[in-house]
């Protein structure tokens, strides 16, 4: 069972997940919100409508329907990324405090309903599914985490803190005080959401050991990371396998006849050609995508861009033309095959889809775990980092010279996502959950070899 909270840029990797496991030999089920049922379908998987919590984002973020509050949260993040990056991971750990433990005792029954009626022998949850992997520790069940994005989202050190980035990019690097303010805040986070898994699991399954720190809780025998193992990333002497798959995408497909024609009129028109994405989230942020448009066309004679502009594609209509394609969304993985460099918010499915391709990048990262995997960006080779408050039309070709001098600088770390993936993720998952059968003994709690 692959459940998936009701977040593309989330559950389309875990989908694809759940195909390569189906293809290594496992019966699946794949477990979301019920307008994800396509993807099921796509994996040639089996669907369970499983609601886990009440935020979702089925592809662009703003026209999702959500209730008042999460719409109006929503905006008070994207104006908090306004205000910079520190800024923007405040807001987001207040937005967490009411957000991730939201119905647990509804996500418990509702998993432990599922487990009676299918009885999978284990489970794959996202990181990010707080309550769910709660629920599999209460019911004493076997998983293993899938960690989205950079690998740090799962802490293990004593002072790490889920939303405090382990590693700056140079451009974004914030000053004492202000880091000593976050720290603060996702150190209370982390406190408080803790002690609520402890009385939470206290009431509904006393036989079983305290789940420990909350953000830290995964699995005892795997954690899937689409990310790669980049060889400055400590190696934890004990705790459970580390898969780093590299990636967790679908092969791309080819470009069908409409994007066809438009990649070879922006080529005759343009000869170097450049996708713009920020995500389904920060596509909202049009003033940041207009910019890094105009300096790639203004600032350069031999760029033409195609740039996915969400529900802000008719507020950026006016800069479609000969170099440019303005689109609500665009096939980002099948595009990735034709451009020359990708201009993206540090998004951990854009910075390995490009890695896969091996195309240079700009990385203008707003929050979450953009920031240390834009550091990783820089570090690699694969990318140059522009602060995206900061950035100016003028400031974007001297930036797409230097992330593109010198593309074969990270071919290696190319090779090395390529030759992974899901099909290797699947065969080595299966083998450190080893044989089917229950194993309710075992405490998925605790760190184990």
């Amino acid at each position: 069972m692959v459940v998936s909270p009701p977040f593309l840029s989330h559950a389309r990797p875990l989908s694809v997940l759940a195909g390569a496991l189906r293809t290594a030999g496992a019966e699946v089920h794949y477990a979301c919100a019920p307008a994800f049922a396509s993807l099921a379908r796509e994996a040639g998987v089996g669907f369970v409508p499983l609601a886990v919590t009440r935020n979702a984002n089925t592809g662009v973020a703003e026209s999702t329907r959500q209730d008042a509050a999460e719409a109006a949260r929503l905006r008070a993040f994207l104006a908090a990324t306004r205000e910079g990056a520190v800024a923007a991971l405040l807001a987001q750990a207040r937005h967490r405090r009411a957000d991730l433990l939201a119905d647990p005792e509804g996500v418990l029954e509702a998993l432990r309903a599922v487990d009676r009626r299918l009885r999978p022998d284990w489970y794959v949850v996202d990181q990010l599914n707080h309550s769910v992997t709660l629920a599999l520790h209460c019911l004493g069940l076997r998983w293993a985490t899938l960690c989205p994005g950079h690998p740090d989202q799962l802490p293990s050190a004593p002072g790490a803190y889920f939303g405090l980035p382990s590693a700056w990019p140079d451009a974004l690097r914030p000053g004492p005080d202000r880091l000593a303010g976050l720290r603060a805040a996702v150190r209370r986070d982390d406190e408080e959401l803790t002690a609520r898994f402890a009385a939470f699991a206290a009431r509904h399954a006393p036989g079983r050991p305290a789940p420990g720190r909350a953000f830290a809780l995964g699995s005892a025998h795997a954690v899937v990371h689409p990310y790669p193992a980049l060889p400055w990333r400590p190696t934890p002497a004990e705790g459970p396998r580390r898969l780093f798959a590299g990636h967790l995408a679908a092969p791309p497909e080819p470009l069908d006849a409409r994007w066809d024609e438009r990649v070879r009129r922006l080529r005759a028109h343009g000869g170097r050609l450049v996708l713009v994405a920020f995500g389904t989230f920060l596509s909202a942020r049009d003033d940041v995508l207009r910019t890094v448009v105009r300096g790639l066309v203004e600032g350069t004679g031999d760029v033409s861009v195609v740039v996915a502009a969400g529900d802000r594609a008719g507020a950026l209509a006016d800069l479609a033309g000969e170099r440019v394609v303005v689109a609500r969304s665009v096939p980002q993985t099948a595009l990735l095959e034709h451009v020359d460099a990708m201009a993206h918010h540090g998004g951990g499915n854009s910075f390995t889809e490009c890695l896969r391709a091996g195309v240079p990048a700009l990385v203008l990262p707003f929050s979450s775990d953009q920031f240390a995997v834009a550091r990783d960006a820089e570090r690699s080779g694969a990318g140059v980092v522009l602060d995206p408050n900061a950035v100016t039309v003028s400031k974007v070709p001297a930036a797409l010279a230097r992330a593109t001098a010198d593309a074969g600088r990270f071919a290696g770390l190319t090779r090395e996502v390529r030759e992974r993936g899901p099909g290797w993720a699947a065969a080595r998952l299966t083998a450190a959950m080893g044989s089917p059968g229950r194993d309710g003994g075992v405490d998925p709690g605790r760190p184990g070899r």
